[in-house]
């Protein structure tokens, strides 16, 4: 037997923090794009996004991620009203703690080890497991029911990114030790050596794009919804 689906007031949806959270993750987007073309000495197949930081427009890097961590925190201060559910409230938590480490990200560059690290750790992370718990939760409810499937599967592609970034750092790894005999380089090389298959850059920008496309399609749903409702 199903659940009843929740009542909600679409009408407490926050226009402002919605329309800052769609326009600060377009934003993070247009401002990535822009490193590609700004910083073309960063081959974006093998070399990840925050390298970006070595390069001279570390300050333009700096300002996607705290865009990036703005754009979450409108995102969770929007959804606040429509998150009635247990899993819903632990997503929304966990919107802020991702929000936190995508803005830890514009202090803590990558020179910055261990303050990176844990920025990449709250950010990665925390955002895959709250885009599940939130979307499960807002398809819970009447408003959302309609948009469920499309927000799971947006969610989805969060976590699958992130596991795509793990599994090729891991092969071109295992690539670089084998075609250096079993050393790995101590300073990214200016190519890669033959035999060597990067994928870890593109699979790096994966993650931001894939979660920009679920906050940007959720702040639009809310958006709608909103207005439907006035």
């Amino acid at each position: 037997m199903k659940e009843p689906l929740l009542v909600i007031d679409t009408e407490k949806i926050s226009v402002p923090a919605t329309w800052a959270s769609l326009a600060l993750t377009v934003a993070t987007i247009v401002l990535l794009a822009a490193l590609h073309i700004l910083s073309p000495e960063f081959d974006p197949s093998w070399r990840v996004i925050s390298e970006y930081a070595l390069g001279h427009y570390g300050w333009m890097l700096s300002l996607m991620f705290l865009a990036w961590g703005l754009s979450t925190w409108a995102l969770a201060w929007a959804l606040r009203s429509q998150l009635k559910t247990k899993a819903g409230k632990v997503g929304l938590g966990l919107l802020l703690v991702a929000g936190l480490g995508e803005a830890m990200a514009s202090v803590f560059d990558v020179t910055h080890e261990v303050g990176h690290g844990i920025a990449g750790l709250l950010g990665v992370v925390g955002l895959p497991i709250a885009a599940l718990l939130v979307s499960v939760s807002l398809g819970r409810t009447h408003a959302w029911s309609a948009v469920k499937r499309p927000l799971l599967w947006l969610a989805h592609l969060t976590w699958v990114s992130v596991v795509l970034l793990v599994l090729t750092l891991v092969l071109m790894t295992v690539e670089f030790a084998h075609a250096n005999g079993g050393k790995l380089p101590q300073h990214a090389p200016k190519s890669l050596p033959a035999g060597v298959i990067g994928l870890d850059g593109w699979a790096d920008r994966l993650i931001v794009v894939s979660n920009c496309l679920w906050a940007g399609v959720v702040a639009w749903q809310a958006l709608k919804l909103r207005r439907k409702n006035s």
